[in-house]
């Protein structure tokens, strides 16, 4: 499967409730990379109909711009989830988000879903990329084989609520409840070349703190961060905005390795510190950051 969108930007991926249609209509005002229309949690029982009826009409109609359309269904444990999936393709969704993924046949039972409903709408196969969020003890130590599981997934996402729960423990605020969880889940992404979202933070008066566990998740390697409010957008494009020196560095990295490449070169320097091939990826990504952000002038 070559869907060109699977290694996208995803810096922010805000969470919308489709029971609710003035907060689906317009999100792509605020400028998120990715948006979570979401059908699970959110949504309460009696409205799951009325949910679907709305994210089928918001995908057909309104224009979202740049931004990724991301549909998270219900739980593969309710009788919801098919039909969740069969509005999404049929609404023209870029991906699917699985709830409270702990195996990799967990993975492959949307896939198979994902697949017929392609087929029965009339989307090209291959086409609606999946994301798996890890809520629980048993997917974190799960993650390598969810990360493996399929060409369709992009990526994996902790949510943090579950998780807490489910060790039996209490969000601090601190971060330090979610280290393990954090490192073995981005160490297993990175080993299947694939993304890792970290999760919501949700003390909306606490933006000092939210910016912190941007900056330490940043850090950590996360692609991106999961938000439920525009107002916590900037924070993390800012932080995920490459500094001017990185910029200039990582330009230099691509043109050396491009021109070494061709002359059969394998190792040299830049500014002092010794560069291979190994680097390219990480100036290519350096140089992403910088166009999404709207700062970059070069012509890489």
């Amino acid at each position: 499967m070559n869907n060109p969108n699977k290694h996208r930007l995803r810096r922010t991926m805000m969470f919308l409730n489709c029971q609710k249609p003035g907060l689906i209509k317009d999100p792509y005002v605020y400028k998120p990379d990715s948006i979570m229309l979401d059908l699970e949690d959110a949504v309460a029982e009696k409205e799951k109909d009325a949910a679907r009826f709305s994210l089928y009409h918001a995908l057909q109609e309104i224009d979202y711009r740049e931004t990724e359309r991301v549909v998270r269904i219900n739980g593969l444990d309710t009788d919801l989830w098919q039909e969740d999936i069969r509005c999404a393709v049929a609404g023209g969704c870029d991906s699917i988000r699985i709830p409270k993924t702990e195996t990799a046949d967990d993975v492959r039972r949307v896939e198979h879903a994902i697949k017929e409903a392609e087929k029965e709408f009339g989307r090209p196969e291959g086409s609606v990329l999946i994301m798996a969020a890890i809520e629980s003890a048993r997917g974190v130590i799960n993650a390598m084989q969810i990360c493996d599981s399929s060409e369709r997934l992009f990526g994996i996402a902790l949510s943090g609520g579950d998780y807490s729960r489910d060790l039996q423990i209490t969000i601090s605020g601190t971060g330090v409840e979610f280290v393990g969880a954090r490192q073995h889940m981005i160490i297993a992404a990175r080993a299947a070349k694939i993304q890792c979202f970290d999760t919501v933070w949700t003390d909306l008066d606490n933006m000092e703190g939210f910016r912190k566990e941007v900056e330490t998740i940043h850090a950590m390697g996360f692609d991106g961060k999961s938000i439920i409010n525009p107002r916590q957008i900037p924070v993390v494009h800012e932080i995920y905005t490459p500094k001017e020196k990185d910029i200039i560095f990582a330009e230099k990295v691509v043109r050396e390795i491009d021109e070494k490449k061709a002359q059969g070169i394998g190792v040299f320097t830049v500014d002092g510190k010794m560069i291979d091939i190994a680097f390219y990826d990480g100036a290519k990504r350096t140089i992403a950051l910088a166009k999404a952000s709207g700062i970059y002038k070069g012509d890489l």
